[in-house]
């Protein structure tokens, strides 16, 4: 009975040490993120200057462990992460005009990310869009260029996970500048997310991009508009 009630204890301890743990590196996130990001734009040259806490971010990327983590947990703790990471490697090999100048970026540099190595499209896919099959998550993602979701001054938190996604979602695409409505031609041009995910959008029961869109516009957009896309701006989001 003893060594069981010191099982349970070392179990308890150790899964409240990695809460801290988590918790601690959301705020530092946070405290990141509200000092380099600002309008959706990274100042990479400030983050240079000091490259300390982006270190300190990263190597606790690689090292965190998320035994006895949470959904909402891992879920907030991999958006960061993600978002981290690419300002990471752009300030690593900064200065760049964009993210697609350092050969891949996305499909081949990988990451320790707790404790797995990773691609960014490792990390977005499998850990994120096929593990939770939200399409908002596209929209808390920045790929450090202009044309994506303009990047959050905050970090995400398990808490408040559900109203943070939705209030990106809802930032983007009644961004007259991001998702560009012509009434006067009955036509839309969406961005190219919509047309290299489109089956995500899909995922919880929307019968189509627009349904989905619709969701979370407030002038909704006609089913009968021409949907078009624009070209992806890969220049990098510098502020």
């Amino acid at each position: 009975m003893r060594a069981i009630l010191v099982l349970s204890f070392f179990i308890l301890s150790y899964a409240a040490s990695a809460q801290t743990s988590l918790s601690s590196f959301f705020t530092q996130a946070d405290n990141f993120f509200s000092e380099y990001v600002k309008a959706g734009r990274v100042d990479y040259k400030a983050v240079m200057g000091d490259d300390v806490k982006i270190n300190q971010l990263y190597k606790a990327i690689g090292e965190m462990n998320l035994s006895g983590a949470s959904a909402e947990d891992k879920k907030a703790f991999y958006i960061n992460a993600y978002n981290l990471v690419v300002i990471y490697q752009v300030s690593k090999y900064y200065p760049l005009k964009s993210p697609l100048d350092q050969s891949g970026f996305f499909n081949k540099v990988k990451h320790k990310v707790a404790g797995e190595s990773l691609t960014l499209n490792a990390l977005e896919i499998k850990k994120l869009i096929l593990t939770y099959k939200d399409p908002r998550i596209h929209f808390a993602l920045a790929c450090a260029a202009v044309s994506c979701p303009p990047l959050a001054s905050f970090a995400y938190k398990p808490a408040t996970l559900n109203q943070q996604l939705d209030e990106r979602t809802k930032k983007s695409v009644n961004n007259p500048d991001w998702l560009r409505v012509h009434a006067s031609q009955n036509s839309v041009e969406l961005s190219k997310i919509f047309e290299w995910y489109k089956d995500d959008f899909s995922m919880n029961g929307a019968k189509s991009v627009i349904s989905f869109i619709n969701q979370y516009r407030t002038k909704k957009i006609p089913d009968s508009y021409k949907v078009g896309y624009y070209e992806y701006d890969w220049n990098l989001n510098e502020s």
